[in-house]
């Protein structure tokens, strides 16, 4: 089992569309950070995306240090997160020479999270600006791009324009976020149908996919849903934005819009397979929920070509469409930003196998705001409340399941940031020079000793959290499941945060042990990746692909990840007997909510 750590980090900001592509920009090197943050922070000014579709960035690129670093490859990953974008730039080894991050805004109301697209264009050339310089990399030394980014769903007109998803009618507000839970009704309509498709998906759409979503804007904001010309996963949109091809990724349809991504399979050897026409879309489905106009035009609006991860779209990375005097900087069909993780971690290895199945017996955790827990098979494996299986989601040829988290570090922010100890927590750190965690661990190896406690998890003796507070992704998928916290007192002391927030690590950790045990899986060590940023090198590894360093996706992953620290099982059986005991209080957690819910709806019947 692989484990990696996402940093995403930043607040909403204000600026003008005449902030310098090119310019001075005070950027800071993305450093590792305990903290996944995000904050709403609505932008004093829109930005128009009217202008021609082609590419700031490749002058961001080519603006890098004015005396670069030899490196005879690099590759460039982008990353689009829940509050920042990020760049990274690696060598062939797969080594990070330099990463930056700018940050994004977002708008929350209620169920309603929001985001613009424009301010993500302005954010991604700002990072990438800002990794070249800190990495002294020039722009001809970078030979392909590939962007990752979270799930969330865009809505541009014919011109590129972003067209209002949100009642306020903010047209700079054009992007559903991933974690919008505003179309749990939609969903609730959609696996009501029991359509065949649904059986690739766990059994059940959540409202954190595209369906749902693109129903609720239908019902919800028509003239909307007549303006918009293309519907695009934000990583698809990326890279539309940078090559002006709007081939969509097997990766986000088959895992975000019931694209059935088997029906490639005849494809997989095909020299031209990296613009294959979309012949995965169930028509009947998009018919019997509703959304039947999504079919016209060959799917025009939701994708009518689609492409294997990591092949070369369009012409590569251009200046303008009319001047483009060479093939551009290869750019990779994209990936979901957790999905890229996997790429980025899964042949994370102290010793390399050479068992091409091998693979098959592993689980790869990509963990941030949310968690998500992905395998690879050859064959096809259905497991109910655990999306999937998608074919060639991640890994081409291969079948991928994916379970997950809705709230893991969104979780932990809560925690702490809800608590009456919270701000003197933030200034005891900052007046120590460490970071927040340090220091809460810190308060719990002190308690452990004060305490004498035979192990520090004994600490939350008498705390239980079942850690559903966005709802329950997987195993159980239940959009509706809440979160509970056992075991609250009126003690508002540092101590006492630093026990709940311990309770809800082992909560998340919890949900991991039910998502395994539901795969059927065992456990095993943690492999973690030798480097952090494994969303950023598996965006990059697309870019490698697209450049033709590579064969294919598998050898990259091979020549690019690398292990870093295994972490073994304790051997301490009372830490075993302790767990096993808190993890069925986890699991009783919930099955109390359930009857407990039966309860009052009876009351209100």
């Amino acid at each position: 089992m692989k484990m990696k750590g996402k940093e995403m980090l930043g607040k909403g900001r204000t600026r003008s569309d005449t902030t310098p592509l090119l310019g001075k920009h005070k950027q800071q090197h993305q450093q590792p950070h305990p903290k996944n943050r995000f904050h709403s922070s609505p932008s004093a000014c829109s930005h128009s995306i009217s202008s021609p579709l082609f590419l700031e960035m490749a002058a961001a690129i080519s603006s890098a240090s004015s005396s670069p670093t030899s490196h005879c490859n690099v590759f460039l990953g982008v990353d689009v997160g829940t509050g920042s974008a990020r760049a990274g730039l690696f060598d062939e080894e797969g080594r990070l020479l330099g990463s930056a991050n700018s940050p994004i805004q977002i708008w929350k109301e209620g169920d309603c999270i929001e985001q613009s697209s424009t301010d993500i264009w302005h954010a991604v050339c700002s990072a990438v600006k800002a990794a070249c310089s800190l990495a002294k990399i020039d722009g001809e030394q970078v030979k392909g791009i590939g962007f990752a980014a979270t799930c969330s769903l865009v809505a541009v007109d014919a011109d590129g324009s972003p067209v209002t998803v949100s009642w306020s009618g903010d047209s700079r507000r054009n992007i559903i976020v991933w974690m919008d839970h505003r179309a749990v009704k939609q969903a609730e309509k959609i696996n009501s149908r029991n359509s065949p498709v649904l059986q690739y998906c766990g059994g059940s759409v959540s409202p954190e996919m595209q369906p749902p979503k693109l129903l609720w804007v239908k019902e919800n904001l028509l003239e909307s849903w007549s303006m918009v010309f293309r519907w695009m996963d934000l990583s698809d949109w990326l890279s539309y934005r940078a090559t002006g091809d709007d081939t969509r990724s097997l990766c986000t349809t088959a895992c975000k819009w019931t694209y059935l991504g088997h029906a490639h399979m005849q494809h997989i050897n095909e020299k031209d397979s990296r613009d294959m026409e979309a012949c995965g879309w169930d028509d009947d489905f998009w018919e019997e929920i509703g959304l039947g106009d999504l079919v016209e035009g060959h799917h025009a609006k939701i994708g009518r070509s689609v492409a294997f991860p990591g092949h070369a779209l369009g012409s590569g990375l251009t200046l303008t469409a009319a001047k483009a005097r060479n093939s551009g900087t290869p750019v990779g069909t994209s990936l979901i930003d957790a999905h890229a993780g996997g790429v980025g971690v899964m042949e994370s290895l102290p010793e390399k196998e050479n068992d091409n199945e091998a693979i098959c017996h592993r689980m790869v955790l990509v963990c941030g705001t949310s968690t998500c827990h992905m395998a690879v098979s050859r064959d096809k494996l259905f497991i109910p409340g655990v999306w999937g299986p998608f074919w060639s989601a991640m890994i081409p040829e291969y079948w991928l399941t994916e379970g997950g988290q809705s709230a893991t570090g969104a979780l932990l922010d809560y925690i702490i940031e809800s608590h009456v100890a919270s701000p003197l927590l933030a200034n005891h750190a900052a007046s120590q020079k460490i970071s927040l965690f340090q220091l809460l661990n810190n308060i719990l190896e002190s308690m452990m000793r004060e305490l004498q406690c035979p192990f520090i998890a004994a600490l939350t003796e008498d705390t239980h959290v079942l850690p559903d507070f966005h709802g329950n992704r997987s195993p159980i998928a239940d959009p509706k499941a809440k979160g509970v916290v056992f075991g609250l007192t009126l003690d508002p002391s540092e101590q006492q945060l630093a026990r709940l927030y311990l309770a809800a690590v082992q909560a998340i950790a919890y949900g991991t042990r039910h998502i395994v045990e539901h795969c059927n899986a065992n456990g095993c060590p943690i492999i973690l990746p030798r480097e952090s940023e494994s969303v950023l090198l598996g965006a990059a590894i697309l870019g490698a692909v697209a450049a033709k360093n590579y064969t294919c996706l598998s050898e990259a992953m091979k020549a690019l990840n690398a292990a870093g620290q295994v972490i073994h099982p304790s051997t301490d059986s009372r830490v075993k007997k302790y767990h096993d005991a808190k993890y069925r209080i986890f699991r009783e957690l919930y099955q109390q909510q359930l009857s407990h819910r039966s309860i009052m709806a009876q009351a209100l019947a």
